[in-house]
């Protein structure tokens, strides 16, 4: 039995590790947590959003329109790799770092917020970038990406198989 409870300890440190602050927060929202081989977590989520978070990383689910479902992330530190589907009527989905707002309707993306900059880069589809304070926006395709830091322009570039390969690696795909 004491077995039993330690290793069930065990289990509910490494996900307390692995999702930072937001472990307990998928049951609030109806979204089911499963640990992969890759240190990552993966949130599957009724509303078909699924969320992939790098080991370690500190984000938020929210939900603003109060209807019960996740419709925005806030992340602090690390990399989220999500996917929203587009469907119709569905509000956007953000994710809000301190440096950036993410938005989309339908798509796969991923988001890095480390220390004053925030990467965001688009697997498929097409997402708008700003700033919190309004201070510039760009929109984003599959392929692209943009770094995000307090001052500077916007640029979005391609981004090298290198530095996309690395980032999908942290996220385990």
């Amino acid at each position: 039995m004491r077995m039993l409870a330690r290793a069930g300890w065990i289990a509910f440190s490494s996900l307390l590790l692995l999702a930072g602050d937001a472990a307990a927060q998928p049951a609030k929202f109806g979204c089911n947590a499963q640990q992969t081989a890759q240190a990552t977590q993966t949130l599957q989520c009724p509303t078909a959003i699924t969320i992939v978070a790098e080991s370690g990383a500190k984000f938020e689910l929210r939900d603003r329109n109060r209807d019960g479902h996740v419709d925005s992330v806030e992340l602090s530190n690390r990399a989220l790799l999500l996917e929203v589907p587009k469907k119709p009527g569905r509000a956007r989905f953000d994710v809000v770092t301190p440096q950036a707002i993410a938005a989309v309707r339908g798509t796969k993306w991923a988001v890095d917020a480390e220390g004053a900059k925030t990467s965001v880069f688009v697997v498929d589809g097409r997402i708008s970038v700003a700033r919190p304070a309004g201070r510039g926006s760009v929109v984003l395709g599959a392929g692209d990406g943009v770094d995000v830091e307090p001052s500077g322009d916007l640029i979005v570039k391609r981004w090298p198989p290198a530095r996309v390969t690395a980032l999908m690696a942290r996220l385990g795909q």
